[in-house]
């Protein structure tokens, strides 16, 4: 697609890369770095922030860049500018994700509004859900968003859901014996002052049931982890994307996002429930071959009560230095 770029105010610019970094990452590792040039922000995977137990293909950390450059898409359009995307633009530069070229200025719609809302309001919930079954116009809204970015959402039917969840335990029990795994965790439990990783109180509850694994971020505190009963019959969702390459990474990430802040903006919480994913065997198992899908992401959705946002690093620690670079970001 030809784009006119068209250069905005530098503090619109700056506004939408912060907006980025309320994005959903692995362990909110925010494996991401950003340079703005001009009517452009190049968006870059982090290498340093990668988890190299749990995510040693780069895998997640490139959905977790995809869905910054979503949130980076929905801030510009906020903004009243279209926007162009296009992916590993640099063959020479494999850490560049994705370069964000802003077009013609048009004013958001109604739906874009409602859907930005959603980014501030977007947490992980890893608390019980009610037992309310989420409506089907709600399911159908999320397979649409999912559509929007050219992937596949399917909704688990009982006996898929049931074999999904086992599949997701057997795995959490195989992870938990990865060398190398609890100084990871570790790494990533965030405390005192810091502007990444997950914090205890962010860690939520064990199922009372032992039904839905849930990551112990609490693993290394002296105290108990408390549990209660999560709900019996959870909603899970599977997204699949056509290929299983780093283009095809960053657009499950882009549809993550996207079905995320939908879930959201439709008064939805969610927990991702990555761990079959972080098993090869497990991974190959969530899907027919036949269908030729590589499933991404396993979410769980439901109604739940208001979660906290995690802390993000400041705007200065993602931007990385460029033309227009210091002139935008604020002294102090």
């Amino acid at each position: 697609m030809s784009t006119i770029p068209v250069q905005p105010p530098r503090c619109v610019l700056l506004d939408c890369v912060r907006t980025a970094t309320e994005a959903p990452s692995l362990h909110n590792s925010q494996p991401w770095r950003f340079r703005p040039r001009g009517a452009m922000v190049d968006v870059y995977a982090d290498p340093g922030r990668r988890l190299r137990v749990l995510d040693p293909s780069g895998r997640e950390q490139l959905i977790s860049v995809g869905a910054a450059v979503f949130t980076l898409r929905l801030a510009i359009r906020r903004a009243g500018y279209r926007s162009d995307v296009n992916i590993f633009p640099e063959p020479a530069e494999p850490d560049l994700a994705a370069r964000v070229t802003l077009a013609h200025a048009a004013a958001p719609s109604t739906a874009v509004r409602a859907l930005a809302a959603a980014i501030g309001r977007r947490h992980t919930n890893r608390w019980p859900f009610a037992e309310t079954p989420v409506a089907a116009d709600i399911l159908d809204a999320l397979r649409a968003a999912a559509r929007r970015e050219r992937a596949v959402l399917a909704v688990a039917h009982p006996a898929g859901r049931e074999a999904i969840l086992r599949l997701a335990r057997s795995a959490d029990r195989w992870l938990r014996d990865r060398p190398g795994r609890r100084e990871e965790l570790a790494r990533w439990t965030a405390g005192g002052t810091r502007h990444d990783g997950v914090p205890r109180w962010a860690a939520g509850l064990r199922d009372e049931n032992d039904a839905i694994p849930t990551r112990d971020f609490a693993e290394s505190s002296s105290e108990p982890r408390r549990s209660a009963p999560f709900e019996p019959y959870p909603t899970i969702l599977v997204l699949a994307t056509a290929g299983d390459r780093w283009p095809d990474w960053i657009r499950a990430g882009q549809a993550l996002q996207r079905v995320l802040l939908t879930a959201t903006w439709k008064g939805l919480a969610t927990t991702p429930i990555s761990q079959p994913l972080e098993v090869p065997w497990a991974r190959r198992m969530l899907l027919d071959p036949a269908t030729g899908l590589s499933v991404q992401m396993v979410l769980r959705v439901g109604y739940g009560g208001k979660t906290d946002a995690t802390r993000r690093r400041p705007i200065a620690e993602v931007l990385l230095p460029g033309p227009h670079t210091s002139a935008m970001v604020p002294a102090g």
